[in-house]
């Protein structure tokens, strides 16, 4: 496993210690989780599970893989570690979601 894989697994696992008060193993499974599924997604459709703001749980189908999805204009706005943005494939168009709210199953 690359360095810079596993410093930016422990870079989002503080992230969710100090934001959002998990103890060390649950940030470091929920960082693990999110890692997964980003590198899911650049590869193929997947089918996921995050909690919404306002409770609700929400399953999705997203993807990252780049002949999957359509061409972006204009990158300026400013980049968010916090969430995750994906496209989703049944309302095609942009979605995101709080990194701290993966479900893993």
């Amino acid at each position: 496993m690359k360095r810079n894989v596993l410093h930016e697994i422990m870079s989002l696992a503080w992230q969710f210690v100090k934001r959002n008060g998990f103890s060390m193993s649950e940030a470091l499974k929920c960082a693990w989780a999110n890692m997964k599924l980003k590198s899911a997604m650049k590869q193929k459709i997947v089918k996921f599970y995050f909690k919404k703001v306002d409770g609700s749980i929400r399953e999705a189908y997203g993807t990252l893989k780049e002949n999957l999805i359509p061409a972006t204009s204009g990158d300026n706005r400013k980049k968010n570690d916090t969430v995750q943005v994906y496209f989703d494939t049944e309302k095609q168009e942009y979605r995101c979601f709080k990194k701290a709210n993966l479900i893993t199953l």
